[in-house]
């Protein structure tokens, strides 16, 4: 699974709490990028079932990245169709 920037979502931690339910997992994740970020990011925040799926996203990918409002728009699969 391949996200619109090219990232390999079956390498996100965000997507692998989803995908197999780890609670613990989305705990680590929601500190990290708090960090990160310099963000309020909780641990209900880190769902994400790839951003080309049609379920659930995190917030920054489903509102926030430009990257992937400009493929959606375009109608290709990743920035390198382009």
């Amino acid at each position: 699974m391949i996200a619109y920037c090219g990232l390999d979502c079956e390498q996100c931690e965000a997507f692998i709490a989803t995908r197999t339910n780890d609670d613990a997992l989305r705990a680590v994740v929601a500190e990290q990028w708090s960090r990160t970020y310099n963000a309020p990011i909780k641990p209900e925040h880190i769902n994400c079932t790839g951003c080309q799926s049609a379920g659930v996203k995190t917030y920054y990918c489903d509102q926030l990245c430009e990257i992937r409002k400009c493929a959606m728009a375009k109608s290709v699969g990743t920035c390198a169709a382009c």
